[in-house]
This record gives C-alpha cells, structure tokens and sequence, in this order.
C-alpha cells in the first residue's frame, strides 16, 4: 500500500461532499464496524458504535487514528452508501446492522 493511498466515502446526504481518508484507516475501522454490528435483530444505537470500534481497533490504530469518533462516523456513511451497513427502520435513536 502506498502511503498515499486514500478511500473515498461518500455520504447517503445529498449535497454532502465526499470525504478522502487513508486506505489504512478506512479498513480499521470498517473492520472494527463490521465486526461490532449485528446482522439481525434491533441493531445497535449508532451513540454506541464509537466506543465498540475503539474497544476492537489493536493498540497501535488506536494511537495513531486521530479522533475515533468522526472516522467511525465518516466510514459508517460510506459503508451506507456501499450496502454493507443498513439503519434499522424506524429507529429513533438511530440503529444500525450488517446488510
């Protein structure tokens, strides 16, 4: 991998730019994200998923990262826009789960 090697996410939002981030970090944190969300059921509260990627990144991401909430959030929408990830329907708060 390059070291400038970056991912695009993009947002469900219209109007909303894209955002370019290290390849690196996407796949942490989508890692992360996808191992903490449940493919059935209620999901979990999207308030929560910051503190479960940060629990499942190794150490050294962690230090490393930057600010773990707004990547979780950044690669969250991309991961929306991609189908990986799906909001529960009619959840308020927002919930989220594996597609």
């Amino acid at each position: 991998m390059k070291p400038d090697d970056k991912v695009v996410c993009a947002t469900p939002t219209p109007g909303k730019a894209a955002k370019r981030i290290d390849r690196w970090k996407y796949e942490a944190v989508r890692k992360a994200i996808l191992a903490a969300l449940p493919r059935r059921g209620e999901g979990m509260l999207f308030g929560d998923l910051p503190d479960e990627v940060e629990r499942r990144l190794p150490a050294e991401d962690r230090a490393r990262l930057g600010v773990i909430k707004w990547y979780t959030a950044t690669v969250k929408l991309a991961l929306e826009v991609r189908g990986e990830i799906v909001r529960v329907p009619g959840s308020k708060p927002q919930r989220l789960r594996r597609n």
